[in-house]
């Protein structure tokens, strides 16, 4: 960024610089040869009435102070003066080369019309200029034409020194510009470097780097952005880390108590029947807790892949809830549960019903499970244009605000007393969110202590991958 910056900053310094330089020396040019030919254009009026009024064209023998006038005027102008007369015979010249000669010439021959004319021919440096000499006697006759011609080569001269000094001047505006500009761009990019020197800490693992750059708006936006996703790298590791302590604990907590029922069975002598078969039966129970913990985790990793596949129907919602009713009814019965369905449509969808179903089952089953006696549990569907909604309404012990993110978390419990009680692992909730955010839905919680839970599922009724 400092490249294209300085770059910029020159040009930007630089061009209009030359540019003027440019300007001012064709200006100075342009002025120095208007203000020649003004002046010669003065002297050769005066030569000319003085060529007139002295009878110079009727008797050039008696000009010769004329002549060395001509002369110097020739030199001090850098140019040559010619005199024809009315034959367009050339009677005088500064530089002797055309006496006698010839001299018939566009601007010659309107002259004697009576139209002078002046002409400045730049690429071959220099300017013309044709005046007429009158008759002494009568000022309306034209004798003869003064033909000036002066070089302006010599004139470039000082523009070209004012170029050379311009020159310098530019060579010293870049190195100034160059030098400050570099200085500045490291000015205005240490905040950017401190903010890379930061970040460059952030990709080393530091993750409680402080990138708190605040000097100018982009960089203190940049920052708060990088603390946010620090914030919820933080929050992704420590949920990792209590995610495997959990995972250690829930697979060892069996085991150790399949040890322990074990350990008790061999260290007694001469065990009742009775006394075997209850062992036995707690032993089976808690492979079998053991394997629903494995099951559901090997559940949760699959969902979380990020290409694992839906197997995508039409799916009768209303049947599939009614299965999923069908199903869990004995559980509910056992508790006194009243299990409710209420369809207000009929809907159809794009899902993956396998998948669907084990989600809404845990939504049901653990309304179920965390009610109370003689209780209620109600499921309603409903649809609009693009989404069909289910609602899982209970009354019973509910969750307390302050834990309704952290019941999403795997292996969280809000009660871990009555969890173990109910046989649960503690990744329903985490499989069923999983679930539905891969149909491309949403899941929300709305719950109250005391006073029952309602959990929303939205899922669009068209999926689209």
């Amino acid at each position: 960024m400092r490249v294209p910056l300085i770059i910029f900053c020159l040009l930007v310094a630089v061009i209009p610089a030359m540019i003027q330089s440019s300007i001012f020396i064709g200006s100075v040019r342009r002025e120095q040869i208007s203000d020649r030919m003004i002046e010669m254009k003065n002297q050769g009026l005066i030569l000319s009435t003085k060529l007139g009024s002295s009878g110079y064209m009727q008797n050039v023998s008696v000009g010769q102070a004329l002549n060395v006038e001509m002369a110097t005027t020739a030199d001090i102008f850098n140019g040559r003066i010619v005199i024809v007369d009315r034959n367009y015979r050339v009677i005088a010249d500064t530089f002797d080369l055309s006496l006698g000669k010839i001299y018939i010439a566009e601007e010659v021959i309107k002259c004697f019309q009576g139209e002078n004319s002046s002409r400045y021919v730049e690429d071959r440096d220099y300017f013309a200029l044709t005046l007429p000499i009158y008759n002494v006697l009568d000022s309306s006759v034209i004798e003869g034409v003064m033909v000036m011609t002066v070089s302006t080569e010599n004139m470039g001269l000082l523009p070209d020194r004012l170029g050379e000094q311009a020159s310098f001047f530019l060579l010293v505006l870049l190195i100034v510009v160059l030098l400050l500009v570099i200085v500045l761009a490291n000015l205005y990019f240490r905040p950017l470097v401190a903010l890379t020197a930061a970040l460059n800490g952030v990709a080393d693992g530091n993750l409680d780097e402080d990138v708190d750059i605040g000097t100018y708006r982009e960089t203190k936006e940049i920052s708060t952005a990088v603390q946010r996703t620090l914030k919820k790298l933080k929050a992704v590791e420590q949920s990792r880390q209590e995610f495997v302590s959990n995972v250690s604990h829930e697979l060892k907590t069996p085991i150790t108590s399949i040890r322990v029922l074990a350990d008790s069975l061999m260290g007694m002598e001469e065990v009742p029947v009775e006394l075997y078969k209850e062992f036995m039966a707690d032993i089976s129970d808690e492979i079998d807790r053991e394997t629903k913990i494995i099951n559901d985790l090997l559940t949760l990793v699959k969902s979380d892949k990020a290409t694992t596949k839906l197997n995508i129907s039409q799916v009768s919602i209303n049947n599939l809830l009614e299965q999923i009713l069908k199903r869990l009814r004995p559980i509910a019965k056992k508790q006194n549960i009243e299990l409710v369905l209420e369809n207000i449509r009929e809907v159809t969808a794009d899902v993956d019903e396998t998948k669907l179903s084990l989600a809404l089952s845990n939504l049901v089953e653990n309304a179920i499970k965390y009610n109370r006696e003689e209780g209620w549990v109600r499921v309603v569907l409903d649809a609009d244009h693009k989404f069909f909604y289910v609602k899982v309404i209970d009354n019973g012990i509910g969750i307390p605000e302050e834990l309704h993110e952290r019941v999403f978390e795997r292996f969280y419990r809000v009660d871990k007393a009555r969890s173990r009680e109910t046989g649960g692992t503690g990744l329903g909730l985490s499989i069923t969110k999983s679930i539905v955010q891969m149909h491309n839905g949403a899941l929300k919680l709305q719950s109250k202590e005391d006073e029952g839970t309602t959990f929303t599922v939205r899922i669009p009724l068209n999926y689209i991958s």
